[in-house]
């Protein structure tokens, strides 16, 4: 029998909450440590329809990245969509685990150097200095110099999104690419101090992205979920791998608005 106690100190001895940031609220949000687990959702979020998903498919266990409670609660009912969310674990009997920047430290940024190609790579914010350093992000070389409008459309491959935005000069060389999965906003100065020609992230803001402009560095917004989804199959991989008696289910997810 496998407990949830087993399946989070495999997850903690690969990605230690440790190295997550202050900020953040990683680890078993929701369900006992002692309860047996046969069947695991893993996702980005726990969505309501992430959720129902686990239900319909009997999963008992819910391993998403971002978590789905940052700030305390003084109160669990069913008037606000957290509570009638979490009540809704509860009844199923389903525990909720996230692994988020501690995840983003010691795996994320590897996994976006990966999708990339990229040469010669180190970490773009160190968060840790151990023997390695470690931290958010990755800074590295393309194989050889492109346009920014060239690798915008390599960007879009490679990640697996329908669309991005781009910031910059279409002609612009591009050599020296820094990644940051998630929410860019913060990561642009630390780009720009590392000497990137580009920085491919998600959520940047209309100032951001004219700021990194008039500073000389291009912006490619891939989004918060086209960044970050490779989590999702990379995680169920290797629980899959860890736990072989136990069935490792990836969510049905996809970014979180639509366009016309």
């Amino acid at each position: 029998m496998v407990k949830v106690s087993d399946v989070i100190e495999e997850i903690e001895a690969k990605w230690a909450p440790s190295y997550a940031l202050e900020w953040d609220n990683v680890g078993l949000l929701v369900g006992s440590m002692e309860k047996a687990t046969k069947h695991i959702l893993v996702a980005l979020d726990a969505t309501d329809e992430v959720v129902a998903q686990a239900i319909e498919i009997g999963a008992d266990m819910i391993i998403s990245h971002h978590p789905m409670i940052f700030s305390p609660i003084k109160r669990i009912t069913t008037e606000d969509f957290l509570g009638r969310r979490i009540i809704t674990l509860i009844k199923n009997d389903i525990t909720c685990y996230a692994a988020h920047t501690n995840f983003d430290v010691k795996a994320m940024g590897q996994l976006n150097e990966e999708s990339l190609a990229l040469k010669d790579t180190k970490v773009l914010q160190v968060t840790a200095a151990e023997d390695v350093l470690q931290g958010i992000g990755r800074i590295g070389q393309l194989s050889k110099p492109t346009s920014l409008l060239e690798f915008s459309k390599y960007v879009k491959q490679q990640l697996g999104v329908n669309d991005i935005r781009t910031f910059g000069n279409p002609q612009k060389e591009i050599s020296t690419v820094a990644i940051s999965g998630g929410s860019g906003n913060s990561m642009v100065e630390v780009a720009l101090k590392a000497g990137a020609d580009v920085l491919v992230t998600g959520d940047i803001s209309h100032g951001k992205g004219l700021d990194a402009m008039a500073a000389g560095m291009a912006i490619i917004d891939a989004g918060h979920y086209g960044t970050e989804h490779i989590f999702t199959e990379y995680v169920r991989l290797t629980l899959a791998t860890m736990f072989p008696d136990v069935t490792v289910t990836a969510a049905k997810e996809a970014a979180p608005f639509w366009k016309v």
